[in-house]
């Protein structure tokens, strides 16, 4: 079973995710989702760098709303930076983050979640793995994203996969 299913939940993600988008229940539609979801996971099996086994569901709707919450107040922040430059309050800087988690599920997880929030125009993780730099567009006080990111992100991740 593990062969035709290497990745049960994103298969049954692909499968709900396509027939959201396209906002039918045909039979073709059927059938083009469990195409999907079987074919994606198969083909990107090389992709994953170790099994993923969540220790927490929970942990993850927790997560996941985490995720939306913030990405809506920095959609609001950056938008206010363009569409007011001079009423900015605060330079961008780099900031170092320095890291617990080691699962390269969870590291891959975080960088995805830094990478898709506004506000942070780049992140690079280091070789060793301990320490994430991201710059941020706009910061009065770089401790306080460090305590952010690892509060509402790592630990939860480390819950999750660790």
């Amino acid at each position: 079973m593990k062969r035709l299913l290497p990745a049960p939940l994103l298969s049954a993600a692909l499968f709900l995710l396509w027939l959201l988008l396209t906002r039918s229940l045909s039979a073709g539609h059927l059938i083009l989702a469990a195409v999907l979801a079987l074919a994606v996971p198969l083909l990107t099996r090389g992709l994953r760098p170790l099994p993923v086994r969540i220790r927490k569901p929970t942990a993850v709707l927790r997560l996941g709303l985490r995720v939306v919450v913030d990405t809506v107040v920095s959609n609001l922040g950056a938008a206010r930076i363009l569409v007011f430059p001079s009423r900015r309050r605060h330079p961008s800087v780099f900031v170092r983050i320095p890291l617990q988690v080691r699962d390269p599920n969870a590291l891959a997880v975080l960088a995805m979640i830094v990478c898709i929030t506004p506000g942070t125009s780049w992140a690079e993780l280091s070789l060793d793995r301990s320490v994430l730099l991201l710059h941020v567009l706009e910061v009065d006080d770089p401790q306080s994203i460090v305590d952010h990111v690892k509060q509402h992100y790592e630990r939860p991740l480390m819950e999750i996969f660790e």
